[in-house]
């Protein structure tokens, strides 16, 4: 059927009315003018509908043609996509670069996936077989870290009558035959095309009971995010938002990364896309891109493809997420996308709600952030799969009252809270432990007790405790300085000391302690706890606090950070028995006789 072509009535930046298409519904996509701008349709009317255009508009002007396709926003999905580096429609930058230049043009179309490519197809089922939506009929092992495993897709269901033996296959050729129960053969390729507004079917969702373990000690100790959790990381300028989701997304015990770079500055997406290709995969030692797809669209493209990439990428992830990957999706940062929102909102002349922005922006983040989860997957076999999604708000100024952080605050179960006044000391990461928090803490105890000790959730409670302590006695110090405290407070000052410049502080430039696995965090925390409460049954003795701080071992207890993760066992064992020895030795009389204080050996 010939496809409907409109024409421009208004124009107004990304925006533009258009006439002539009667036909025209929500989300479809349609060409824009000469230069076939890539255009969306947000609105429909009796006799017009407005598009908002994914490319600059500038120099098209009203009466130009505006012509239907009759397909909505989707995504190509299949193998291919890990490696890639897309921008906000999914059309991949090198390739762009190619026929453009260092300057995207517009109205360029670049197909998402490489249809000349052949990849090695190898069949897991044989002909006779029932296969419904979702099973797996196939694996290509596509990078040297993820074999990729090829589904049956939705509307499909019946007998497999005929497929291709193991051998190199385009992923637009037919490499399976089903014959459904009316008796039609439907023919089955390697890839899909997926609408992205709506999430992807899954059978049921299941119980967040496993942390994604990120190796950051202050995420990991304290704000734990569970595999198909939801956490927000908001903080103002200079707070190391991008670093720290480039750590996690680095380090994240996740089998697939998805970065979206939504409206962030072109040099913190350029330094991204330098460094994400030099890096190691931690797991296996080969490069990080062989799990990984990049979402570039940085603040200086068209505002309206902020939007879309953010759908285009939490997409791609559910892809992954139906084939039994854990998935760990990044998005920085939500404000930009919300930006977006508010300027075509007010282009379209909706009414603003507060600073401006739409009154459905709490709805647009639920529905985004609503996408992620661990569940079973479409398919008659039982596998989990998890899309765990972290995205980084950027409140102006700081402002945690404003509009977008506090919708996400209602939304996500885990708050990773950026302080200025840390990052100003140069204390990284910079997450206030005291007013960031996680709500999976209670459905991931059983997990921490079975897998690290029966005692963790005892030590981060003691370590709050002690970090609340503190701040209250600062307030104080401010005032009368530390000499003025009685000697146990001194002693929770040192305490809570320790567990900051210890333990929360981390490099992510050091080779060793940008990474620390769970259980080095839970040794350092065990041991600097131990030490604490040590120090603290001393001084109720009468020890004074200056005779502590003598101790040799405290040097250990600074360096431990930096163990090398294959020997911190032994090592900490170590420090743990000078703790001992050191603390006992208070209470030794010269000629080596004497009674060990109370409560100082566990």
């Amino acid at each position: 059927m010939k496809p409907d072509i409109g024409y421009i009535e208004n124009i107004a930046g990304p925006v533009i009315k258009a006439g002539g298409l009667p036909s025209a519904r929500m989300y479809e996509v349609v060409r824009v003018g000469k230069e076939q701008l890539i255009g969306e349709v947000i609105e429909v009317g009796e006799h017009f509908c407005i598009i908002q255009c994914y490319e600059e508009t500038s120099g098209i002007a009203p009466g130009e043609p505006v012509a239907a396709t009759g397909d909505t926003l989707s995504v190509e999905l299949g193998p291919g996509l890990l490696g890639a580096i897309y921008d906000g429609l999914q059309r991949p930058l090198p390739e762009l670069k190619e026929i453009s230049g260092d300057f995207i043009s517009r109205g360029l179309t670049v197909e998402g996936l490489d249809k000349e490519k052949k990849w090695k197809f190898t069949p897991v089922v044989k002909v006779g077989a029932n296969v419904v939506p979702g099973d797996i009929i196939g694996e290509v092992p596509e990078t040297g870290i993820i074999t990729s495993k090829i589904m049956i897709p939705r509307g499909i269901e019946g007998e497999i009558v005929e497929i291709v033996a193991k051998g190199e296959h385009t992923v637009v050729e037919t490499i399976c035959k089903v014959k459904d129960m009316h008796n039609t053969v439907h023919e089955v390729i390697m890839m899909q095309k997926t609408p992205v507004r709506i999430g992807r079917a899954f059978k049921e969702r299941v119980a967040f009971d496993t942390p994604l373990l990120t190796g950051q000690r202050v995420i990991d100790t304290f704000m734990p995010l569970a595999k198909g959790g939801t956490g927000g990381i908001p903080g103002g300028f200079g707070t190391g938002k991008t670093v720290t989701l480039h750590q996690f997304a680095k380090w994240a015990d996740a089998q697939v990364v998805v970065y979206v770079g939504c409206g962030e500055r072109g040099n913190e997406m350029t330094e991204a896309l330098e460094e994400w290709p030099k890096l190691n995969d931690p797991q296996s030692g080969k490069p990080l891109m062989d799990r990984t797809v990049l979402i570039a669209n940085t603040s200086n493209m068209p505002v309206a493809a902020r939007e879309a990439s953010i759908y285009v990428g939490v997409t791609i992830a559910e892809y992954f997420r139906d084939q039994g990957f854990d998935v760990a999706l990044m998005a920085d940062s939500t404000s930009r996308w919300a930006e977006a929102l508010r300027e075509i909102s007010g282009r379209l002349g909706q009414l603003p709600s507060e600073e401006g922005y739409p009154a459905y922006l709490g709805s647009r983040l639920a529905q985004f952030y609503e996408r992620g989860g661990r569940v079973k997957p479409l398919g008659s076999d039982d596998r989990l799969g998890s899309i765990t999604i972290c995205g980084a708000v950027s409140p102006p100024g700081g402002d945690f009252s404003e509009p977008v952080t506090q919708a996400t605050l209602r939304i996500v179960k885990v708050f990773w809270a950026l302080d200025k006044d840390l990052a100003a000391r140069r204390f990284f990461p910079a997450i206030n432990v005291l007013t960031s928090y996680s709500l999976y803490h209670i459905t991931l105890e059983q997990w921490h007790k079975e897998n690290l000790g029966p005692d963790w959730p005892e030590l981060v409670r003691d370590s709050l405790a002690l970090l609340q302590k503190d701040q209250e006695l600062r307030e104080i110090v401010q005032l009368v300085g530390p000499d003025a405290l009685p000697e146990s407070e001194r002693a929770v000052l040192e305490a809570a000391r320790m567990i900051k410049e210890d333990f929360l502080t981390q490099s992510a430039l050091h080779e060793i302690d940008t990474y620390c696995p769970i259980g080095k965090t839970y040794r350092m925390l065990r041991t600097i706890v131990k030490f604490s409460r040590q120090m603290a049954a001393a001084v109720k003795l009468g020890v004074s606090v200056r005779r502590i701080l003598e101790f040799s071992v405290l040097d250990s207890i600074a360096r431990m950070k930096t163990i090398p993760w294959d020997s911190y066992e032994g090592t900490i064992d170590a420090i743990d028995d000078r703790i001992d020895r050191e603390f006992q030795s208070l209470f030794t009389e010269p000629d080596g006789s004497g009674v060990l204080m109370p409560g100082v050996v566990e």
